[in-house]
């Protein structure tokens, strides 16, 4: 028997392939879970755990220090409710989360918009812009307690240039402190929100503005009609971390004005301290660290369920 050029005898000792089944290859596809075992043990044993406890602990009233101390039931969460402070705090505390999510956003857009444009310093700017976004919000809130003290730099500025009826102690007055306070948080991380933004619009192809520019359309009919629907993205990423982020802000309050002067800059999470480490009071503190919990799982999951809807239908 002649055999063509490319043919050859098919190997007898060789069993033919046979595919595996189906089961078979979902077990070689479906990665051994238990690799992650050691890391889910940890977790469990550093933040479940204690979680769990200390949502336990929110219904008693622990001093934090005595082992011994009674189940109180609902009387934390109703003496919340009955202090002015700790509803003062809630509402300082949406007040700062709702600000700063609409200026520093709506900020970070406009920094976007110019830094994207075809200006010779735009990679210069960039980086200027977002330095404060890198530096420790510690060090960047005493920066500013400095800055804007009775003698700082912000009313030497201001009585510089003759605007001396401006002058004032921005931290210690209670009608301008808590703006205060958003200002520097929006100093701070508009460079942020701006990069994120910079890259939803880099991501935008110049074709569909062309298209745009060529049917008469102008630069505000193009951003709304087409690059704001594109950016849907990249606005629910700043929309939920900025939300997020001012609901559980700590750092720069307590370091620009410890809460003050009095209570007009106090928010849940320096309550929660000062109510923890200065009067002893953990199972009141953890009753408010349960309600800031709880407020930050409905906005984050409102805001998403929302967002995601419009970008969906942006799309």
């Amino acid at each position: 028997m002649a055999l063509a050029p490319n043919e050859h005898l098919p190997d007898q000792d060789r069993p033919p392939d046979v595919e595996a089944p189906p089961r078979v290859r979902r077990a070689r596809a479906t990665p051994p879970w238990w690799f992650a075992l050691p890391a889910l043990v940890l977790f469990a044993f550093v933040v479940l755990v204690p979680s769990v406890r200390g949502v336990y602990y929110a219904f008693t009233d622990w001093d934090g220090l005595d082992p011994s101390f009674s189940f109180v039931g609902l009387d934390n969460f109703a003496d919340m409710l009955r202090d002015p402070d700790a509803v003062q705090a809630i509402w300082h505390t949406l007040l700062i989360a709702v600000s700063i999510t609409v200026i520093q956003n709506a900020l970070g857009l406009l920094l976007a918009l110019g830094v994207n444009s075809a200006i010779k310093s735009r990679n210069l700017l960039r980086v200027f812009l977002f330095a404060p976004a890198v530096i420790t919000p510690i060090v960047t809130a005493y920066l500013w307690r400095n800055l804007l003290g009775p003698d700082g730099a912000v009313n030497t500025l201001l009585g510089a240039v003759g605007l001396d009826g401006w002058r004032q102690d921005w931290l210690g007055s209670p009608q301008v402190a808590l703006w205060s306070v958003v200002g520097v948080i929006v100093w701070q991380f508009a460079g942020y929100s701006m990069v994120i933004f910079l890259a939803g619009l880099q991501s935008v192809p110049k074709e569909v503005h062309e298209a745009a520019a060529i049917d008469g359309a102008g630069p505000v009919r193009r951003f709304w009609s087409v690059t704001r629907p594109l950016l849907a993205p990249a606005l629910t990423i700043n929309l939920m971390l900025s939300i997020i982020g001012g609901i559980k802000l700590f750092d720069q309050v307590y370091a620009l004005t410890g809460g003050g002067p009095g209570h007009a800059t106090d928010t849940i999470s320096t309550l929660i301290y000062k109510d923890a480490f200065t009067l002893g009071e953990f199972g009141y503190s953890i009753a408010l660290a349960v309600v800031l919990t709880i407020i930050v799982a409905v906005v984050s999951t409102g805001q998403y369920l929302v967002l995601s809807r419009n970008e969906r239908a942006a799309s």
